[in-house]
C-alpha cells in the first residue's frame, strides 16, 4: 500500500504546482534532452556509416519519411532512436556489427 499512497502524494502535489503555475505563482521545470540530433547531425552520421536512408531507417526502427523528416529538420527523434544514434555516432563500427542481419534483410 506504501506504492499507491507514494504515487498518490505525487499526484496530490502535482496538480498543487500546476494550479501555482496556473495561477501565475509557479514556473514549471521543463525536461531538456542532454543529447540534442539536429538535421544535420543526424545525417552525418547517415553517411558517416554509408546508409540510405531506407537502411537507416530500418535500423532505427523508423519509416523512410520519418528519417527524412529528421532531416529535414521538420521532426526530432525521441527516446531509444536518440540513444541508437547516439551509439551509431559513437560507435559506428559496432552498430554495423550488431544490425548487420538487418542490412542482410532489407537487400534481399
Amino acid at each position: 500500500m506504501t506504492k499507491v499512497a507514494n504515487i498518490a502524494d505525487e499526484l496530490v502535489t502535482a496538480m498543487q504546482q500546476a494550479a501555482e503555475h496556473a495561477r501565475g505563482k509557479r514556473k514549471l521545470r521543463t525536461h531538456r534532452p542532454s543529447h540534442r540530433y539536429g538535421a544535420t547531425r543526424i545525417r552525418r552520421i547517415r553517411e558517416r556509416l554509408k546508409l540510405t536512408q531506407p537502411q537507416m531507417a530500418v535500423m532505427l526502427g523508423v519509416t523512410v519519411s520519418g528519417l527524412r523528416k529528421w532531416e529535414q529538420g521538420d521532426r526530432a527523434p525521441s527516446g531509444a532512436a536518440r540513444m541508437l544514434l547516439r551509439v551509431m555516432e559513437r560507435e559506428p563500427e559496432a552498430v554495423v556489427r550488431a544490425l548487420a542481419d538487418t542490412q542482410d534483410r532489407l537487400a534481399s
